[in-house]
């Protein structure tokens, strides 16, 4: 009997997936926990192994299509054994089940996670719509059964926003340059170039663009900048870099920052902290992200969770796993 390969909930939030590549064609042979396709959720890739020894029978899912947890992705079985050109039915949605945080309940209206019987709306979808206000029932979904994914969502965002002159801050003070956008809306951007090169997205620069819109609506922007005498800091590190080296750990300035940020969350819980309808969310762990460079590739954050509970020692130990398998494109899912 086929087996079914199924789209995993690779984390606690992750509620969808792309299918960034599949390592195994329609009728090639594969061993149980073999590496089968390659899934893109939020900047991480992760390889699903396959649930069972045999032939990859069936296909339902191409590459670069996003789905949600419990999609159907593939079958696998018997040589000449036979199975459905599509599902019949969609599998039960594992998202569905998925616990969401209360904050994200106050933050989204009701009205845009029901969507007037659109059927099941993720939170990363519900989110999008209430931030960019977006009316779900204007949008054609392509997931399964017409839902609207994530990328039909950013769609109906980028489509909107294709005309400068009808964005919020277009107006006299902010209207950008007529030199690059033309006089007016009878005029095309593309018109007043030369046509060049269009380098498709990545799935990581997708999901920096979405994190960078999002945080404009979610977090207060501002900067505050101040001295700051390092030279206990320094002279601590110079006296302490063999013995952390002893333990394996590289003991860097970016762990003291991390020690430092905790202690002043500890002392200041209300920066710690989640607007809701209700009143504020305070938070009972400390979890730091820490970005990392991947080169051309841009950004990505994994996150040190429960860091209130680190000693230096072991934020830097830490610290250190997670950029060296930030590097190497080796984090999981739940660590950014």
């Amino acid at each position: 009997m086929a087996t079914k390969v199924i789209m995993p909930q690779l984390g606690e939030s992750v509620v969808e997936g792309t299918v960034t590549k599949w390592l195994k064609a329609e009728g090639d042979t594969i061993e149980e926990f073999e590496a089968l396709v390659e899934i893109n959720t939020d900047k991480v890739d992760t390889e699903i192994p396959s649930p069972a020894s045999g032939v990859l029978l069936k296909l339902y899912v191409r590459e670069n299509q996003t789905v949600s947890a419990g999609t159907l992705l593939a079958m696998v079985g018997e040589s000449g054994e036979k199975v459905p050109e599509a599902p019949a039915a969609p599998v039960a949605q594992l998202v569905e089940a998925a616990p969401e945080p209360q904050v994200a309940h106050a933050m989204v209206p009701a009205a845009v996670v029901t969507a007037q019987g659109l059927g099941f709306i993720s939170p990363v979808v519900a989110r999008i719509a209430a931030e960019h206000s977006l009316d779900l029932n204007t949008i054609q979904g392509t997931g399964r059964n017409r839902r609207i994914t994530k990328k039909d969502a950013l769609e109906a965002v980028k489509t909107r926003s294709a005309d400068p002159w009808d964005s919020p801050a277009s107006g006299e003070l902010f209207r950008p340059s007529e030199e690059v956008y033309g006089s007016g809306k009878g005029s095309s951007p593309a018109s007043t170039h030369a046509p060049g090169e269009i380098i498709p997205h990545t799935p990581v620069r997708r999901s920096i663009a979405e994190h960078m819109l999002r945080s404009v609506g979610t977090s207060p922007h501002v900067t505050t900048v101040m001295e700051a005498d390092m030279g206990r800091v320094v002279a601590h590190r110079a006296a302490h870099t063999t013995q952390f080296a002893r333990d394996g750990v590289k003991l860097t300035y970016t762990a003291y920052f991390a020690a430092a940020a905790v202690a002043a969350l500890k002392a200041v819980p209300i920066v710690n902290a989640s607007w809701s309808d209700d009143g504020i969310v305070l938070h009972p762990q400390i979890n730091l992200g820490i970005a990392v460079s991947m080169g051309d590739e841009g950004l990505i954050v994994p996150v040190i969770k429960q860091a209130e509970s680190l000693s230096l020692l072991a934020l830097a130990g830490v610290l250190n796993d997670l950029a060296v398998r930030a590097r190497a494109e080796d984090l999981k899912p739940d660590e950014v």
